[in-house]
């Protein structure tokens, strides 16, 4: 607790986001498989990569640890997340392996099609020695996902990277980002996923990742929520619902923000815009969780950002300025 007093009276709000940043390879065309793509446009991507640029874009303070090879890909990537605004000083170059590439594509059927080039990539050879722990200690949030936690040796060093943070009474926030093809199997990414849970303060999930991990029960289901993904030492726990908005829980309240509405394009970004969104607020109002008219505003203001980004292609040219987000809330009735 003293930690937490000590973070919230030094000013700091720095979000320290952990984990993969790659190339997506997306069609020009849409509606096609990979097979049928004439040809294909690269964009920046990786969930915890766009998390620091959502917060950067909305004048959060932000930065990235990971790694990318050292290669023309990996320094455009550095060279992105600088661009953004967003400290890459945790960012390192690995001379003997790729930067990550993954081919995308939302095929006619409405059906994400993937195929990643990781065998294995940089940001699975991020080492324990290679932590930048200076970073972690200014952080007031740590946020992360699960792809980290797939293989050694970076799954050592994401958990040496949580215990940092921990240690310097971060909050750590944690967004599963379930992608189950990079899994070995169903059963490993259950576990994977789940070997971490009780340790974050925030957690934010989607209505299949609720099916999958437990096993089927229905995501809409409070008592399912409560019972099987609450942890004791949960603050918050926040479920996506896509354009329908999203729920809380925490032990005091629980409830639902509706959607802001607007005309999808693409869905790339959506749930990372959301995060970076409620992080931004989390990271300038450390007890947020605590009063839940003040949370409901921040989780509204979320939402929107989430709407913003699917009005345009691609997740980082997509995601929100503070200004473009209140102008949509503006039209929002209260």
């Amino acid at each position: 607790m003293a930690d937490i007093e000590r973070l919230a009276s030094d000013g700091s709000s720095l979000v320290v986001c952990f984990g993969e940043m790659l190339i997506d390879f997306v069609p020009i065309v849409g509606g096609v498989s990979l097979a049928e793509a004439p040809a294909f446009k690269k964009a920046p991507g990786g969930a915890p990569a766009n998390v620091a640029v959502g917060i950067a874009r909305l004048g959060g303070s932000s930065a990235f640890i990971g790694k990318v090879g050292e290669d023309e890909f990996g320094y455009m990537l550095a060279d992105i997340l600088k661009q953004n605004n967003v400290d890459n000083s945790g960012v390192r170059f690995d001379p003997s392996a790729r930067t990550a590439l993954a081919f995308v594509t939302l095929r006619a059927d409405g059906e994400r099609e993937f195929v990643f080039f990781r065998h294995p990539s940089a940001d699975m050879l991020l080492r324990e020695v290679e932590l930048d722990r200076n970073l972690i200690k200014q952080a007031r949030i740590f946020h992360y996902g699960s792809i980290s936690l797939i293989e050694e040796p970076c799954r050592s060093t994401h958990i040496a990277a949580m215990a940092a943070a921990k240690d310097s009474g971060c909050i750590l926030s944690y967004d599963p980002n379930l992608r189950l093809p990079l899994w070995p199997s169903a059963d490993a990414a259950r576990e994977g996923i789940m070997s971490i849970w009780d340790q974050a303060d925030v957690i934010k999930i989607s209505e299949d990742e609720i099916t999958f991990l437990t096993g089927g029960d229905d995501p809409y289901d409070d008592n399912v929520v409560m019972e099987k993904l609450f942890h004791p030492n949960l603050k918050l726990l926040l479920v996506t619902e896509g354009s329908d908005g999203c729920r809380y829980y925490t032990k005091q309240f629980k409830g639902k923000v509706p959607g802001v509405k607007v005309k999808a394009i693409d869905t790339t970004g959506a749930g990372d815009a959301f995060v970076g969104g409620i992080l931004n607020s989390l990271a300038s109002d450390f007890y947020l969780h605590e009063d839940e008219e003040r949370l409901r505003k921040a989780l509204l203001f979320a939402n929107a950002c989430g709407a913003l980004t699917v009005t345009e292609k691609g997740a980082i040219p997509a995601l929100p300025t503070k200004e473009a987000v209140l102008q949509i809330l503006a039209g929002v009735p209260a």
